[in-house]
C-alpha cells in the first residue's frame, strides 16, 4: 500500500516540476550571500589553522626513559 500513495505522489508533483522553465531558475541573491558567507568562514578557518600550525615546535626530544639505539629494557 505505501508503493501506491508514493506512486500517486509522484504523479501529481511531476507536472508541477514540468511547469518551471528551466532557462529561469537561478540560485538568486540568497545563494549568493550563502556562498559568500560559507567563502569567508573557509578563509577564515585557513587563516587559523596556519596561525595555530606556525605555532607547533616540531623538534622532538629525546625520551630520558628511552633506552639507548633500541635495546630491549630486559636484554642485558
Amino acid at each position: 500500500m505505501p508503493d501506491m500513495s508514493a506512486s500517486l505522489a509522484l504523479t501529481h508533483l511531476v507536472p508541477l516540476a514540468k511547469e518551471v522553465d528551466e532557462n529561469k531558475v537561478t540560485p538568486g541573491v540568497l545563494g549568493f550571500i550563502v556562498f559568500a558567507v560559507m567563502a569567508v568562514a573557509v578563509w577564515g578557518l585557513m587563516k587559523s589553522m596556519n596561525r595555530q600550525l606556525g605555532r607547533v615546535d616540531f623538534t622532538e626530544e629525546a625520551d630520558p626513559k628511552a633506552t639507548p639505539s633500541g635495546k630491549a629494557a630486559g636484554s642485558a
